[in-house]
């Protein structure tokens, strides 16, 4: 049998193994006959592909309009601090003079917020959030759409304020409040505003000052709000539907007390956005910023993370993978990327339940998301677990399409962005490290089967 199958143009199948291999600390691929065939067809030469990996910060990362309202604080020791601060725009809502009665008078004005059960960090600790006046407008930054794609991300599309934006506010909070979080419980916050904000509101009402006959002249009055976290050790979700309670009380026709309420609320979420600063001084990411957005894990003890809102993400390049590719004795069947990250128990964090591949062109922007083979749907690779024995979980990508497109023009020295998917790259502060080996490379791994012909 064997001689029959020499005779004719004789075919291997290889699986190839890419041991983790980063920036400065390059390894061979070694390659191996298949287990299932015969080891005497005779033995083929090793490829070498060298590929790197290094910890990346993204820019022009869109955190408005998520739905979620971010604020505190996060750290750990090997990737510094993050902190959210939530911006709104405020409109009339139910505002209007003429339902509240001329001898009315104000009980308070509260700031309502609801949690929506996303938390991350350390929640059996005090929180504490201060809520701020701005002082300049909140506005969006405008998208040239004419650009050539590979200058733009692929995930804004339309004007938005990003993350990196800040705007003033007054140092001295209106209300503040310290609470311990409930986060599975949703109860709502409530922060009363003080007198001096509060009876200047309402007496505008109750004359029904110019200032408040719509949205637009409210806020050149009150142009927003900034909740900031103080002293705190996580992460809090809310939702972006909130409420700035108007209170007052007044006697009814039968002369008994009676209340009332009105509020004013967020009339175009689009201008709610998270301000997001990160800190990292005290670690070995001190020198990413935006000017020198990648580090090398070498640099880095081997660490290499991604994270939500902040636009950190993992960049694996394989800068010698197209000579195997382009290799016409080669006929390439599957190709999947492996990412090892630790154990769930080792880590108080729950990791995230998907990750995505962005591709990026030569000037580092991310061009577009990596689709599931041949079809438009974006591959989003699950979590597997590990084991109760300490194996690692990992994530897994079919990168078959994306091999052969690195052929063409369109993806000609493109890298890949391990990142969150979008939702949580805009609207959480989710963070994962990669696993690293023995040797303090982070492990990943390409694995190839192909049909070798000679």
């Amino acid at each position: 049998m064997i001689k029959d199958f020499k005779r004719r143009s004789i075919q291997f199948l290889l699986p190839l193994f890419t041991l983790a291999t980063f920036v400065g600390c390059n390894k061979d691929i070694s390659l191996s006959l298949d287990s299932s065939r015969d080891e005497t067809i005779g033995l083929v030469p090793i490829d070498t592909v060298s590929a790197k990996v290094s910890t990346y910060q993204l820019d022009d990362i869109p955190t408005s309009a998520t739905g979620t309202m971010l604020v505190g604080k996060n750290s750990n020791a090997v990737t510094g601090s993050m902190k959210s601060t939530a911006y709104m725009r405020l409109g009339i809502g139910t505002i209007s003079s003429a339902s509240i009665p001329d001898d009315a008078v104000l009980d308070s004005i509260t700031l309502v917020l609801t949690p929506n059960k996303y938390s991350y960090g350390d929640t059996t600790q005090v929180q504490k959030i201060s809520v701020h006046r701005v002082t300049e407008e909140i506005t969006q930054t405008q998208i040239d759409l004419t650009k050539p794609v590979d200058e733009r991300p692929v995930f804004v599309t339309s004007a938005a304020i990003f993350s990196k934006q800040k705007f003033a506010y007054e140092n001295t909070p209106l209300a503040e409040l310290t609470f311990k979080p409930r986060i599975q419980s949703a109860d709502s916050l409530f922060f009363r505003f003080n007198s001096t904000i509060s009876n200047e509101l309402f007496t505008m009402i109750k004359n029904n000052d110019n200032r408040i006959q719509n949205s637009t002249s409210f806020q050149e009055y009150f142009k927003g709000l900034a909740l900031v976290p103080d002293n705190s050790t996580a992460l809090i979700g809310f939702k972006d539907t909130v409420f700035l309670q108007v209170h007052y009380s007044f006697l009814n026709n039968e002369g008994t007390k009676s209340v009332g309420k009105q509020y004013f609320s967020i009339d175009n979420k689009s201008y709610q956005y998270n301000q997001i600063e990160s800190d990292r001084s005290a670690t070995k990411f001190a020198p990413m910023t935006l000017a020198n957005p990648q580090l090398a894990s070498e640099k880095t003890d081997g660490n290499v993370f991604l994270e939500g809102s902040t636009g950190v993400v993992a960049k694996i390049e394989f800068p010698t993978l197209l000579e195997l590719v382009n290799n016409p004795s080669i006929a390439i069947n599957k190709a999947e990327l492996v990412i090892e990250v630790p154990n769930g128990s080792a880590t108080i964090f729950d990791q995230p339940q998907s990750l995505v591949l962005m591709v990026a062109s030569n000037n580092g922007n991310p061009i577009s998301l990596l689709t599931a083979p041949y079809s438009t749907t974006t591959q989003q690779a699950p979590l597997v677990r590990g084991n109760d024995f300490g194996s690692n979980g990992s994530y897994s990508f079919n990168l078959i399409e994306y091999l052969t497109k690195i052929k063409t023009t369109a993806y000609n020295n493109t890298s890949l962005y391990l990142s969150l998917p979008t939702s949580g790259l805009f609207s959480t502060g989710n963070r994962l490290i990669l696993a690293k080996d023995n040797e303090n490379d982070p492990k990943i791994k390409l694995n190839i089967l192909y049909t070798k012909f000679q």
